[in-house]
């Protein structure tokens, strides 16, 4: 079977903090014949080359990675149900090193200068899908609510003669504050690390941290993938990932403005709108995050 994943208009529904990271591009290997390539990109600079850490700061923590189908991408609020195809999560460094030591996803990013790459699993039904990224940075987590999403969506047609149709969890909602893997201490001796979220779906890719190129069987028993290429894909699809200016509107909260659909509107330490634009409405993500849904 071939599955082909082609840009249907990219829509970014970002999670950025001020001053912090965002996502900004999608790419895909349109030479894959068998699964497509992905290639997401991540800085919290302008600059997108290697002579800055591309998430510095030792924001540690995984990059994770999901698929929604849907009827229309175009027109999707996010609201369908999410399956996890990737992650890249924790491994070990040495016996009695801390977590700030140990390898993380977001530092297999800053390897690759900001770019991650994954296969879209071969054997999914054609469609419209959107494709959630997101990396979580825990060096603030051993507090309730101290961890940091990033995150951004992207509209994906996928055409091919697959069938697979995965059950998934539904943002908010999949995650909790206190989930081992959003709240934890990070600064000791691990043993372990429990990714967020449900397992990777057969055939999705489980990449090894700190081995960017190595990948394992899927967690709940899915055949291993191949590893994906570390040159940058052939195809360039690029799109600014920060969230639409806000809506000036006369009479409303937030300092006389609303956010955009899919725009933060509020957490601790947030200054911009609070309201939201008509259709949409201000979903508590965290106590450092707030998001137009």
């Amino acid at each position: 079977m071939k599955t082909f994943a082609t840009l249907a208009g990219v829509t970014a529904f970002a999670s950025t903090v001020a001053s912090h990271a965002t996502w900004q591009q999608l790419w895909i290997n349109g030479k894959d014949q068998i699964s497509d390539v992905v290639t997401i990109e991540m800085h919290q600079h302008a600059s997108r080359g290697c002579t800055e850490e591309a998430i510095g700061g030792d924001h540690n923590g995984p990059v994770l990675a999901y698929l929604s189908k849907v009827s229309d991408s175009a027109t999707a609020d996010a609201s369908t149900p999410f399956f996890k195809i990737f992650q890249n999560t924790w491994a070990k460094k040495a016996s009695g090193s801390d977590g700030k030591e140990d390898y993380w996803g977001t530092k297999d990013l800053n390897t690759r200068c900001g770019l991650m790459d994954f296969k879209i699993p071969s054997d999914l039904a054609p469609g419209d899908y959107l494709l959630r990224t997101e990396a979580i940075a825990l060096h603030s987590a051993a507090r309730a609510g101290g961890a940091q999403f990033y995150m951004s969506c992207y509209q994906l047609t996928i055409t091919g003669g697959g069938s697979s149709t995965p059950a998934g969890v539904t943002f908010p909602g999949a995650y909790k504050a206190s989930d081992p893997g959003i709240q934890i201490n990070i600064y000791q001796n691990l043993n372990t690390y429990v990714a967020p979220g449900p397992s990777v779906i057969p055939g999705g890719t489980e990449a090894v941290a700190g081995k960017p190129g190595s990948v394992v069987p899927p967690g709940n028993g899915g055949s291993s993938t191949t590893a994906a290429p570390t040159s940058a894909p052939s195809t360039t699809l690029r799109t600014s990932t920060s969230p639409p200016a806000p809506t000036t509107t006369s009479g409303n909260g937030g300092g006389g403005c609303s956010a955009a659909k899919f725009a933060q509107c509020g957490g601790n330490g947030f200054s911009g709108c609070t309201s939201c634009a008509s259709g949409s409405t201000c979903t508590r993500q965290s106590e450092w995050y707030s998001q137009c849904l």
